[in-house]
């Protein structure tokens, strides 16, 4: 095999992608740590404290997004749990994720998510939207947000 063919083929095996990006990889080591933790710590921890605690790590413009977010989903459904799931502050009814708010910066996107599972009841039709992009939060829109949250949990 020639120089040359060597350096192509050991350039295209350290350019291969292997399925997971390192934001990705990251998260799903958070969410390995979470669960050590919940574990650790037993039933009687307040994962909310974690959750606010994540908050405040969090850049100023999705800190501001998240605290309102928080603020409205708690005074929404209050049955939910705050928890922190693969990093991020999530809302669970019975340990199951109903919601949760991705930061833009924690996979470099432009714009903050507000997400719903499957957990949540917001079935209309054959298609309706899961994910929210959030890039400041007005009273129409915390409205919005709170209305969604309730219909969820129903």
């Amino acid at each position: 095999m020639s120089t040359r063919a060597k350096t192509t083929t050991a350039t295209a095996t350290a350019n291969k992608y292997d399925g997971f990006t390192d934001d990705e990889r990251s998260a799903m080591k958070e969410r390995a740590k979470e669960l050590k933790s919940a574990a650790r710590r037993g039933a009687k921890a307040d994962p909310e404290t974690d959750v606010l605690a994540k908050i405040a790590e969090m850049a100023e413009s999705d800190r501001v997004i998240a605290e309102r977010l928080h603020a409205v989903i708690k005074a929404s459904a209050p049955g939910l749990t705050a928890k922190l799931w693969y990093g991020m502050p999530a809302y669970a009814r019975n340990g199951k994720v109903v919601c949760f708010f991705q930061s833009a910066a924690k996979f470099k996107t432009r714009y903050a998510v507000l997400g719903f599972s499957d957990e949540a009841n917001l079935d209309d039709g054959v298609m309706w939207p899961t994910y929210f992009a959030l890039t400041e939060l007005t009273a129409d829109s915390e409205a919005r947000i709170a209305a969604l949250v309730k219909q969820a949990v129903s």
